[in-house]
Formats: C-alpha cells, structure tokens, sequence
C-alpha cells in the first residue's frame, strides 16, 4: 500500500525544516530533539486522577518512576510501561502524553519506568531496571492501589523489547507474575537481514541506520545479540509467556521482525493478537493520526478484556 496521508504530511514537513537522520546527530541533540517531541505535536496530555513521581531500589542505584492513576475505585489493574528511544533516547516525559491516554482508555494505572540509558549504560543496565521495576510493582501494588494479580509490560520500539524481555526474565526466574504484555513495534531481533530493513532503509522517519546506531551504543559487543534477552526473537523456548499484543507499521524497519516474533509465539502455544497499520510509520501512536488513535485503542481494548474490566469510553 501507499503510505498514509498523514504520516506523509509529517515527513514533508520534517524534509522542509531539515530535520536530519537520528544517526547524523550529536547524542545530546538528538535527546534534545526526542523531547521536544510531544510539544512539536501540539497535542493536549489528558488529565487522570493523579501522578506520582517517586523513586525505588534498582541493582544499580535508584530507578525513577512516574505512576498514572485513573478516575474511579482501585484496587486498579497496573501496566508497567517502559518508552521507546532505542535505549538511548527518551524518557518518562518523553511518553507523558501517552501513557495518560492508556491509563485512562484501559481503566488502569500506568507505571512508566525511568530506566538507565547508553551509552552511559550499556547492555543489560536497562533490562535489568525494567525487570526489577516490574518485581517492585507486584510487590507494592496493593499498597499503591493496584491489582497485584493484574499486572501487564508493555512499551513501544526499544520498550518493546524491554517488555518482551521482561516476560521472558519473568517466567524463567518465577516472578512476577504477568497478565499481558504490549509489545508496539518492537525490536525483537538485531540481525537486520529482514525485508522490512531494506524496504523501509530510509525517507519513513526511522531509518535502518538508526536503528544501527542505537544498538552500537546500547551493546556492549556482537556478543550481546545472541543473549535471549536482548534479542528476544532468538530464545529457544518461548512457551508459557503472558497473551501478548504485537502492533507494527507497514513503512517501518522494525516490522518484520515483530511480526516473525508474534509468529513464534503463537507457534509456541501463546495468545498472540498481531495487527499491522498499513500506510503507518514507526512512532505512530505517539503522532496525532487517525490510525495512531485506532492503534491506542486496540492496545486499551486488549488491556481491558486482559484485565477483565470494562474501562472508560476512550478519548484517544
């Protein structure tokens, strides 16, 4: 298919203001640039009940997080979320706007997770934060108003990955126990040989080399991608994990490799829902298009039927 109207209108508008390749940046001016990112959208962060920031234990020092309750009585399902950026990029403010709209579509609270970028700290600094953050959650989440017995990961490109790692560190060390994971265009596999590299190399936002570059700076060798948990897509046993929901974009390099994910998980034997946006970009729920909007709610329709509930009608 063509690519959509409105991702297209974005990409003409970034080729007229010039804005170059991630990979053609200095690190702090593409973080700079990442950030700005909600701003640049114009788009309006949906009130909740009520935000905390507040910081826990970590294996390497403290992890901050921002937690997002929603209107109406706990004890609430929680979804652990962690941003994408390639683990060299973005933030809990990076992902605000987001993570407010899930928590009020899905009826859930958010705990969107502060964890440890590259290339200060590489390969496995932000698995094991997201992990260990996953672990505090279920140990806490009564005592925040969560549902300890309802708890899902999930997280979008980068955080993707971290959430499909996380299931995987879940299940083979015994807690804690997951509902469902959200896994929006993940990066599951680091050997770029998938179609989806050559088809969508450049000219669609995320280029092939980015991604290259981000996984320069995150691992610490070649050595890294063939760990099961950096690279989910190579783990020999992917039975026994949570239902998950794998969502890619057509003009996207990351899409195959999500899409061959889904697919070894449902061989495995695990509920897979697996939708492609045709015409989508990567990025796509966090830009104000039409099909961002149908893909926030099939991610808020997944959490409720995981969960149980019934949520609010959304304001996606």
């Amino acid at each position: 298919m063509s690519i959509d109207p409105e991702a297209q209108a974005l990409l003409d508008m970034m080729t007229t203001m010039g804005v170059p390749p991630l990979s053609s940046m200095l690190l702090h001016d593409a973080r700079r640039m990442m950030e700005m990112t909600g701003g640049f959208f114009g788009t309006t962060p949906e009130a909740v009940a009520n935000v905390e920031d507040r910081v826990i234990p970590g294996p390497a020092g403290e992890i901050p997080l921002r937690i997002y309750t929603p209107q109406g009585s706990g004890p609430f399902p929680v979804l652990v979320f962690f941003h994408g950026g390639g683990f060299i990029l973005c933030s809990v403010e990076s992902h605000d706007e987001l993570c407010r709209a899930l928590a009020n579509a899905a009826a859930c609270m958010v705990v969107s997770v502060d964890y440890r970028l590259a290339p200060e700290h590489r390969f496995p600094a932000a698995h094991d934060d997201c992990y260990a953050a996953s672990r505090w959650v279920a140990e806490n989440a009564a005592a925040m108003g969560g549902d300890p017995a309802r708890i899902a990961v999930g997280g979008d490109s980068a955080g993707g990955n971290l959430a499909a790692a996380v299931a995987l560190m879940a299940r083979d060390r015994g807690a804690p126990p997951l509902t469902y994971q959200v896994l929006i265009y993940p990066l599951t596999g680091f050997a770029f040989d998938e179609a989806s590299y050559e088809e969508n190399a450049g000219g669609y936002f995320l280029t092939t080399d980015d991604v290259r570059w981000c996984m320069s700076l995150y691992l610490r060798s070649d050595a890294d991608a063939e760990d099961a948990y950096a690279c989910p897509l190579r783990a020999n046993d992917l039975r026994s994990l949570p239902p998950a929901l794998v969502i890619t974009a057509e003009f996207d390099p990351l899409r195959d490799e999500g899409e061959a994910y889904a697919t070894r998980l449902r061989a495995a034997g695990v509920p897979v829902a697996c939708t492609r946006y045709d015409g989508m970009i990567h990025g796509f729920l966090s830009m104000p298009f039409e099909k961002g909007k149908q893909a926030r709610e099939e991610v808020a329709a997944g959490l409720r039927a995981a969960f149980g509930t019934q949520g609010q009608p959304p304001s996606l």
